[in-house]
């Protein structure tokens, strides 16, 4: 396991963990209010953290990038360029 699945999983278990005790908050587009600490460590610096969501078709974290026509939903990615996922059980 390298240390992107290390740190993804390790994630998870606190996003879970988290979730359990509280409801994250999300706005009218269905982005979060209040991004946990953990998913901001793993995001790269490029994307815009102040509109991000989790996608319930496939478990993964987009972000929404203003473009000089149109804002588009775009996936969320680390620094390596993997997507950030939610674990399904």
């Amino acid at each position: 396991m390298n240390g992107t699945s290390k740190a993804l999983g390790l994630f998870f278990g606190a996003y879970l963990l988290t979730g359990c005790s509280t409801t994250p908050v999300v706005d009218a587009d269905g982005a979060f209010t209040e991004l946990p600490e953990p998913l901001v460590g793993l995001a790269a610096p490029y994307q815009n953290l102040n509109k991000v969501r989790l996608d319930p078709n496939d478990s993964c974290f987009w972000y929404l990038h203003n473009g000089p026509v149109e804002a588009t939903w775009l996936p969320l990615r680390t620094s390596q360029g993997n997507p950030i996922c939610q674990a399904v059980s």
